[in-house]
C-alpha cells in the first residue's frame, strides 16, 4: 500500500457492555485477566498491531458495566459497522461493544468525563439463578421508605470519605456532588440510582451497603448523615458485594 492509500489514523470512542463476573476488573492485569486485556487482544487481531485503550474509569472484579467508555487511535480504512462487525467476531460473548465512531483527538473517555451513572441491584429474599449473579439477595425485610430519607441526607455535594475505600490516604479530594441517589422497587426488586460528577473507591457499593442497614433497621437515617458528617469510615457501612454493581452510563 502506498502513503496516499495509508488510512489516516483516528480517534474511536466506543461504549461496551460486558458481564464482571467473568473478569479481574476493567484494568489490565498482569494475568490478562481483565476487560480491557480482552478487548486489547482483540483490537490487536482487528489492526495485526498492539493498540492501547483507555477507558472512563475502573471497575473493579464482578462489577457489571453496560456503558463503560473507552477510546483508541487507530487507521481504520473502514467504517464503525464494520469494527462492530470485528468485534463481535473476535470478543468473548460476556463482552459487546455497543457502538463506535470517530470524534476529535481532543476526546479523552476519562478526561472528558464530566459525570457518571451507576445502579446497584438488590433482591428482597432469594433470587433465582438468572437473577443472582447480578443482583444481593437480601434475605431479611427491607423498609424502603427510611432508605430514601437517608438517600435524600446523602444528595448533594460533600465530602464522601466516610463512604469510600480511601480513608488514610490524604492527597486525593474526597469532595464530590452526588446529583442524584435514588432507591425504587419493582416487585422484589429494589434499585439504588446514584449519579455523580464523579465516584471514589467503592462509594457506590458503599452507599448500597448503608442503605440496606438503613433498610435493615441497623441504622436510622440520622446515623447515615452523622457518619457521613464525621468523615470517617466506620464498620456499620457495609460494602455491598460487587455483583450487585452496574456502570450504567458515562456523561460528557
Amino acid at each position: 500500500m502506498s502513503s496516499a492509500e495509508t488510512p489516516e489514523v483516528k480517534r474511536w470512542k466506543c461504549v461496551c457492555a460486558y458481564d464482571g463476573g467473568h473478569f479481574d476488573g476493567w484494568q489490565s492485569q498482569p494475568g490478562g485477566g481483565a476487560v480491557q486485556d480482552a478487548i486489547e487482544r482483540c483490537l490487536k487481531t482487528i489492526l495485526a498491531r498492539e493498540v492501547r485503550i483507555h477507558g472512563s474509569g475502573r471497575t473493579d472484579a464482578g462489577v457489571h458495566a453496560r456503558g463503560q467508555v473507552f477510546h483508541f487511535d487507530a487507521a481504520w480504512k473502514h467504517g464503525p459497522e464494520k469494527l462492530l462487525a470485528a468485534f463481535r467476531g473476535e470478543l468473548p460473548r460476556s463482552i459487546q461493544v455497543r457502538s463506535a465512531r470517530v470524534v476529535e483527538g481532543g476526546f479523552h473517555a476519562r478526561f472528558s468525563a464530566r459525570g457518571k451513572i451507576y445502579f446497584y441491584q438488590l433482591h428482597r429474599g432469594a433470587a433465582d439463578p438468572f437473577l443472582d449473579p447480578f443482583c444481593w439477595s437480601v434475605q431479611r425485610t427491607l423498609a424502603v421508605e427510611p432508605m430514601r430519607a437517608a438517600a435524600r441526607c446523602l444528595t448533594g455535594r460533600h465530602d464522601f470519605r466516610a463512604f469510600s475505600a480511601t480513608n488514610g490516604v490524604e492527597r486525593e479530594n474526597t469532595v464530590r456532588c452526588l446529583r442524584r441517589l435514588e432507591v425504587t422497587v419493582r416487585g422484589a426488586r429494589v434499585r439504588i440510582t446514584a449519579e455523580a460528577d464523579g465516584f471514589l473507591y467503592k462509594m457506590v457499593r458503599s452507599l448500597a451497603g448503608a442503605l440496606v442497614a438503613v433498610g435493615q433497621g441497623k441504622l436510622s437515617p440520622g446515623q447515615v448523615e452523622a457518619i457521613l458528617n464525621s468523615g470517617r469510615r466506620t464498620h456499620a457501612v457495609q460494602t455491598a458485594p460487587a455483583q450487585g454493581l452496574f456502570l450504567d452510563r458515562v456523561l460528557y
